[in-house]
């Protein structure tokens, strides 16, 4: 009896439910092993795939079959616990798997680059100039000279990132350089250089009783266990988590640290180095490609101890793990919202269940789902109750607008408060998660209202830019001032932060302010530079969007002021007043440090709402209660599960038309409700009109067994092929 030949089952990147056989490739030197990329002939182009298995099993169509072009890799480039982990998360959230796995690469690495990082430097010419001749041709272009100057000094070559602080348009004075023939850039291999060393280790401040028991309880026993660590703002969640840290890394093994933003990286980088004097890497897609490339290969050699990324690098492969760390675990940006859409909290404690080891998710206002999980006991709850360094808490009050006069978006009261801090040496803090001017641009003679011809929305005015756009499809326009109905004079509505950034030069023009928002943070290195005014005090008032919330330490503010609260109290969300709660407590708790007091005023015209009196009278902890309740009775996450069937189309018949043959092929599932199809609360969004099919179930399980099938035949309905349509497991938007 001949030896059926082994195959291949390849993970390839198309819109496809399965994984596809091939034969090894026919001048395969050795044989071919789960995880290595290989390149497969698919359909008339190649793609580049991995293998997730080597089998013998007999094939579906052996006369069907092909052989793989090639095996791209020496060894396994992905390793087995994280082949795992991809498979599972295909499965739980119905991706496809060959995506899937794209999605858990460096760039190059999906185009089939080698797994060797390479980073471009610049280095003189060969051929140079003397110095008079040099000094005379750079003499008109200084930021040339200097760039010139420091490559001249490192004959090996500089790469960019070392030559950015030189000045904001070092790369175009780069290029003039290469086009002038006095510099050459060339490409250098980096995975075997040596990773930054953080240095001799520096001890922290001494953890407290509340931190030494939090500390204790997650290393407290081998093997998988989740802590929820439930401390208020400035209670020191990050010195907890060091000391476990340097006990795990003390034991050879890696740490892995989950942040929701780019911009909480650099801090965290540092802190990390210098605390525990060992390798520390980033991993996020801010990087360039050879970076990230080097970074993650270091993190799956073990070369690097402690891994900080955000919402991918749960992904990250790991040599030794040792310790998985989620902070601010509450926040919407660890799920993925487009394509692939997965949770990466989610995913990390099931990676900790994976390895045996212990999962930490930090949070000053856990989200209801954690908080659930502690009550029924899947999760350890570690409370740190007070602020580090016997800091007190801010002072937070109510500013009713109703009474209250208000210039420019600030109130009386708002502005007394910002001279007194102000003058006391304090730094202000004003949220207002509004970017742009102004929302609305209004005619008050006819009432016509700017609005996006490709979306139900309306347009934003930019003004320093001229133009209106829409923050929802990136759709622009020129700034008109005059209405095209009637020709009156057009009037801009609402307050937003380029706005209020105007009104601070007017009202406090002694008082340096800084603006930190997705507008003035675009260019790579712009919010270091904000931020680090704003730290050394060159800026005095900062005014920021929900950016500003998220775990950075401003040690000198000393006076927040929340502008426009009332937009978050009546949302159509189920998880509405959620959002608000957790923004509300975490931009409040950015105000007083150590010996500094804080003081907090929410701006509002509904101060007897439920949500701010119970905020205020019992804090967020009793919100959460009672929201839990409302959960429970309304059947709600998380008391219950959903799935999320999205369609949309450039014709709003194909649109419904799909999820009513949908909700007919689910055919009364037991155990599970369908609501809808119902329109999304935009209806129309870059010229596509969207739908959506909610699938609730009480139980997890029930709907992971139903999803698979209905799935298949979603696929082959006929109305499929007229929209585009995704499945999303446990939304967080249900917009």
């Amino acid at each position: 009896m001949t030896d059926r030949p082994r195959l291949l089952a390849v993970a390839v990147p198309v819109p496809v439910h399965r994984t596809f056989d091939y034969l090894p490739p026919p001048t395969a030197a050795k044989p071919a092993q789960p995880g290595q990329r290989v390149r497969v002939p698919f359909g008339r182009s190649t793609r580049i795939g991995v293998i997730t298995a080597v089998h013998n099993r007999p094939a579906a169509m052996p006369e069907r079959l092909r052989a793989a072009c090639e095996i791209l890799d020496e060894a396994p480039l992905v390793p087995d616990d994280l082949r795992e982990l991809l498979l599972f998360a295909a499965r739980y959230y119905q991706h496809p798997v060959g995506e899937v796995f794209a999605s858990a690469l460096p760039g190059g690495l999906r185009t089939g680059g080698t797994a060797v990082a390479h980073r471009r430097v610049y280095r003189p010419a060969a051929r140079l100039p003397d110095k008079t001749e040099l000094a005379s041709q750079l003499a008109r272009a200084p930021l040339q000279a200097e760039l010139m100057r420091r490559i001249l000094a490192a004959p090996a070559g500089l790469g960019a990132e070392v030559l950015a602080d030189a000045g904001r348009d070092f790369r175009r004075a780069l290029r003039a350089l290469e086009g002038r023939g006095l510099v050459e850039p060339i490409e250098q291999p980096v995975n075997d250089e040596p990773l930054a060393p953080g240095g001799q280790p520096k001890p922290g401040p001494p953890l407290n009783e509340s931190q030494q028991a939090a500390a204790r309880a997650i290393l407290a026993r081998p093997g998988f266990a989740c802590h929820l660590l439930d401390g208020i703002t400035g209670s020191g969640k990050t010195e907890v988590y060091l000391a476990c840290m340097e006990q795990v890394i003390a034991c050879g093994r890696q740490a892995l640290v989950l942040v929701p933003e780019i911009a909480l990286t650099p801090q965290l980088l540092a802190r990390f180095r210098s605390r525990l004097g060992t390798a520390v890497v980033e991993l996020h897609s801010g990087l360039a490609d050879g970076e990230r490339l080097r970074n993650w290969a270091a993190a799956r050699d073990g070369r690097a101890s402690v891994v900080i990324g955000t919402r991918s690098a749960v992904f990250a492969p790991l040599a030794a793990p040792g310790l998985l760390v989620v902070d601010e675990e509450h926040d919407a940006s660890y799920k993925q919202h487009e394509g692939f859409r997965y949770s990466a909290r989610d995913l990390a404690v099931w990676r900790g269940r994976q390895h045996g080891l212990p999962v930490v998710l930090g949070s000053a206002t856990p989200s209801l789902e954690s908080l659930e999980n502690c009550r029924s006991g899947r999760y350890g709850r570690l409370v740190l109750p007070a602020r580090a360094g016997g800091a007190s808490s801010p002072r937070v009050r109510l500013v009713d607008l109703r009474s209250e006069r208000q210039h420019g978006g600030l109130s009386l009261a708002l502005r007394e408060a910002m001279h007194r801090h102000l003058a006391a040496d304090g730094q202000v803090l004003l949220y207002l998660n509004r970017r742009g001017f102004a929302p609305v641009l209004l005619c008050p003679g006819c009432g016509w209202v700017a609005g996006c011809r490709r979306c139900d929305s309306r347009m934003v005015v930019h003004h320093a830019r001229g133009r209106l756009v829409c923050h929802h499809c990136g759709n622009e326009a020129a700034l008109v001032q005059h209405c095209p109905e009637c020709s009156g004079p057009l009037k801009p509505m609402g307050q937003g932060t380029e706005r209020l950034e105007q009104v601070l030069a007017e009202e406090f023009p002694d008082w340096p302010a800084e603006r930190i928002d997705r507008d003035t943070t675009r260019r790579r290195g712009e919010l270091d530079r904000r931020l680090a005014r704003v730290r050394s005090a060159e800026a005095r008032i900062l005014v920021g969007t929900q950016m500003v919330s998220k775990g950075h330490d401003f040690p000198r503010v000393t006076l927040v002021g929340v502008l426009d609260t009332d937009q978050g109290l009546f949302g159509t969300d189920f998880r509405s007043s959620e959002r608000l709660a957790q923004a509300l407590v975490q931009v409040a708790g950015r105000a007083g440090r150590a010996d500094r007091p804080g003081e907090v005023l929410v701006q509002t015209c509904f101060p007897n709402h439920p949500l701010l009196h119970t905020l205020l009278a019992s804090g967020y902890g009793r919100f959460a209660e009672l929201a839990l309740e409302e959960r429970r009775a309304a059947g709600w996450p998380p008391s219950s599960s959903l799935c999320l069937l999205r369609a949309e189309a450039r014709d709003r018949t194909a649109t419904f038309g799909f999820l009513a043959q949908a909700r007919t092929a689910a055919n009364q599932p037991a155990g599970i409700s369908l609501l809808g199809p119902a329109p999304a609360q935009m209806e129309r969004r870059s010229g596509l009109y969207r739908g959506q099919l909610l699938l609730r179930a009480a139980e997890r399980t029930t709907l992971q067994q139903f999803l698979p099938a209905w799935r298949d035949r979603l696929e082959s309905l006929v109305g499929a092929r007229r929209v585009r349509w995704s499945l999303d497991v446990d939304p967080l938007e249900l917009a």
